[in-house]
């Protein structure tokens, strides 16, 4: 006759127990403070020679260099859309290795692309008074924004690089090396080469500057793929962002999510695929945070800690001090007897 088997004691089962709860818990805080999952995968893709799939409409893996337009359009996951706005996911992963392959298996990874239409809503830059660093959700909140994006990039104590205009006043002196642009004119937001500023007239109106201008007239410059890592790190895989204009006007940002990095030369592929005319990158890497109005409430993306103020460098806050804000357009109110 068998052996019954004996029972495991009390103390064991609480102690594994409480392993799995404890487990659980500090997935949670990483999660909410760290982005936990997204940043394995990124650790776990970053020295990664191989190039970014996405995932096209019917489930299959393509490499985005030999995707077309056509195919890229059809893999955008819509998430959200309302009148002037319309945001939508990619799927995305790149081979990395058995260990990289699981976590990307286990977290996932994707690309967000949210199109903004000027008719609809107004650019703007947001900011704390002398500018002192703040986040996509305290600038979404003071400014009743739709959308929030991490804008110039910044010096080491927190002061943004390059210029930065507000309500047609001039409130940060230029930074030559940056050759990106967003700015606005006649009321009408654009992004790319800081030479646009100079072929489209009008006073500015609001404005930051970007770095690096990635292309012109849907044209990459070469910069990009022959010298990424001259004055970039451009081949670097990491959290981006890029913000660009379409022919028709509409202002298309092209994002990493969660576990969605990418290295310059891909960015700038998906976005002359996206039919983006003239493009400049925005602040990135640990950097990158970005908030978006939702019918669910708010959504809000950061790459890393912007919470808690902690002195290690790997985990200390990243807070920025300039962002673009993006608010719907105040409906025109059309008296009796007046013209529409």
């Amino acid at each position: 006759m068998a052996k019954a088997q004996k029972p495991k004691p009390r103390w064991l089962k609480k102690l594994l127990l409480t392993l799995l709860m404890g487990s659980v818990v500090v997935w949670v805080f990483g999660e909410v403070y760290f982005n936990l999952g997204s940043n394995a995968v990124a650790l776990a893709v970053r020295n990664s020679t191989q190039p970014l799939q996405v995932r096209t409409k019917r489930g299959e893996w393509r490499k985005a260099v030999a995707m077309t337009p056509g195919d890229l359009n059809q893999a955008l996951i819509l998430r959200h859309a309302e009148p002037g706005m319309r945001w939508s996911t990619l799927k995305v992963r790149r081979s990395a290795g058995m260990v990289g392959n699981v976590v990307q298996k286990l977290c996932g990874a994707e690309l967000h692309v949210v199109v903004i239409m000027p008719e609809t809503f107004e650019f703007m830059t947001s900011f704390r008074p002398k500018f002192a660093v703040t986040t996509a959700v305290e600038r979404m909140k003071a400014d009743k924004l739709d959308f929030a994006i991490t804008a110039n990039f910044r010096d080491p104590k927190g002061k943004p690089l390059g210029y930065v205009y507000h309500e047609s006043r001039q409130l940060n002196a230029a930074f030559k090396e940056w050759s990106g642009s967003f700015f606005v004119k006649g009321g009408r937001p654009y992004f790319g080469p800081k030479s646009l500023l100079d072929e489209v007239p009008g006073v500015i109106e609001e404005a930051t500057q970007g770095y690096p201008a990635v292309m012109k007239n849907h044209t990459v410059f070469s910069y990009i793929d022959q010298k990424p890592d001259t004055y970039f790190d451009g081949s670097k895989i990491t959290y981006r962002a890029l913000a660009g204009m379409r022919r028709d006007g509409a202002i298309v940002f092209v994002l990493s999510g969660d576990g969605g990095v990418m290295n310059i030369s891909e960015t700038a592929e998906l976005a002359r695929k996206l039919d983006i005319q003239h493009a400049t990158l925005l602040d990135g890497g640990r950097a990158l945070q970005y908030s978006i109005v939702t019918e669910d409430g708010p959504w809000h993306f950061a790459a890393l800690n912007t919470k808690l103020d902690l002195p290690w460098y790997p985990l200390d806050p990243q807070r920025s001090p300039v962002f673009i804000g993006v608010r719907r357009r105040a409906p025109q109110i059309i008296t009796v007897g007046q013209s529409p």
